[in-house]
């Protein structure tokens, strides 16, 4: 944006947002909010994205990502309904029933849905130099021991963070390369030769099944568990120790984490507790 010609020196006011602005985002999620929440939709308190009208088989979810909207609801014509108050509102591209979004591929079957990362896995691996890579069935090797300032610092550090960062997203869907990522992402700030190398086995893991995903499947149960397990003292730099847990909704994986604590635990039991008590928070 500039000013007009001949009008130096001055500070123009905004009568409205730009695109581009530092506040065009917050701006325009403000909008959205204020007109669905009009139009008697409810803003999620878990989910700040997610905003629900309606009740039983006419309940309608919406959910929001920037201008990337999913519209999910049993009753077609209350969809239908909601579609069309939104597009005399908004301007919208409506792209029919949901096969991608974001980057994730959905596909339905008989035995359920199921959540692919494959196009965007096969596109790190090409980035990457590694899509013609040898696979290998584990994403970090068991015995792996890696430290900071171990090894020969690495030419790009940048380009490691960029690589973390694209694996991070990819734990939406590969939940087995959860641990290694967390475990890699400790060493953003100066990255080695040991690093990377293990970033790469990663790399090498995700070749091993590029379609690999998450199925939500079709037989539903309403019970849930909850998995969870706790390294002491893992982290050779700060003894700190690392937990991960699993939350099922019957069959379906609806959460999972690998979490560094930040106080260091006096034994396995402690930490095992404190695993517990993490877990225990999620499943309330």
């Amino acid at each position: 944006m500039a000013l007009p010609e001949r009008k130096k020196g001055l500070v123009c006011r905004l009568t409205k947002s730009l695109y581009g602005l530092r506040q065009a985002s917050r701006q325009w999620f403000h909008k959205f909010c204020s007109t669905f929440k009009q139009n008697g939709f409810i803003q999620c308190k878990s989910d700040y994205s997610l905003f629900l009208t309606g009740s039983g088989d006419f309940e309608i979810f919406l959910l929001v990502y920037v201008d990337d909207i999913i519209i999910a609801g049993a009753n077609l014509d209350m969809v239908t309904r909601v579609k069309l108050k939104l597009q005399s509102i908004f301007k919208l591209k409506i792209l029919g029933d949901l096969k991608f979004f974001l980057g994730l591929k959905l596909a339905k079957s008989s035995q359920g849905i199921s959540l692919i990362q494959r196009k965007y896995t096969l596109s790190l691996l090409d980035d990457t130099n590694l899509l013609d890579c040898k696979p290998t069935t584990v994403p970090m090797d068991a015995n792996l021991k890696l430290r900071a300032k171990e090894g020969d610092p690495i030419p790009d550090a940048s380009a490691y963070r960029r690589l973390i960062g694209r694996l991070m997203y990819l734990t939406i869907s590969w939940v087995d390369i959860t641990f290694a990522v967390t475990k890699l992402a400790q060493f953003m700030s100066d990255p080695r030769m040991p690093h990377l190398q293990a970033a790469h086995q990663v790399l090498r893991y995700l070749k091993n099944a590029p379609g690999q995903g998450i199925l939500f499947s079709a037989a539903f149960q309403l019970t849930l568990s909850i998995y969870f397990d706790a390294d002491w003292g893992s982290c050779l730099d700060t003894r700190r120790s690392t937990t991960d847990y699993c939350a099922f909704l019957g069959d379906f994986l609806i959460n999972w984490k690998s979490k560094k604590w930040t106080v260091v635990s006096r034994s396995s039991t402690e930490v095992e507790y404190r695993s517990m008590a993490h877990a225990s928070c999620e499943v309330i």
